[in-house]
């Protein structure tokens, strides 16, 4: 029997693998590179699975990653809180709370800007920013 990404007894990271695997085009690609520049950006970020989907926190959420048939998506929980000097985030502007990045088939992801704003990211939940 085929193990489904939505079998939460599994570890988050196991599901997380499968995810990858089930979308098996360049969303899969995709997330597993954004993946990497997470686990780059902090040694001690906690992949999770929650609402169906990817979840990395460390002293709070920092983001979910999620595939849609166009997209993949990076939601920052605090992304109004978070300084964005490369200018990343391009989706969820309006919010008092989340940012997010949206990622099409064929956009090149500038890792160093990245993995400054996840580490900003986190800087704003060990701060205990709240918005």
């Amino acid at each position: 029997m085929k193990k489904s990404t939505q079998d939460t007894a599994a570890p988050a990271s196991e599901l997380i693998d499968a995810r990858i695997a089930e979308l098996n085009d360049w969303r899969g690609e995709m997330l597993a590179r954004l993946r990497a520049v997470i686990r780059a950006a902090d040694p001690d970020v906690v992949e999770e699975w929650k609402w169906s989907v990817p979840v990395w926190s460390h002293h709070g959420l920092i983001c979910t990653g999620e595939a849609y048939k166009q997209t993949v998506k990076m939601t920052f929980a605090k992304g109004a809180s978070v300084p964005d000097p490369s200018g990343l985030f391009n989706s969820s502007l309006d919010g008092n709370t989340r940012r997010a990045i949206d990622f099409r088939e064929g956009d090149k992801v500038n890792e160093k800007a990245l993995k400054a704003l996840i580490q900003a990211a986190i800087a704003v939940n060990k701060a205990g920013t709240k918005r």
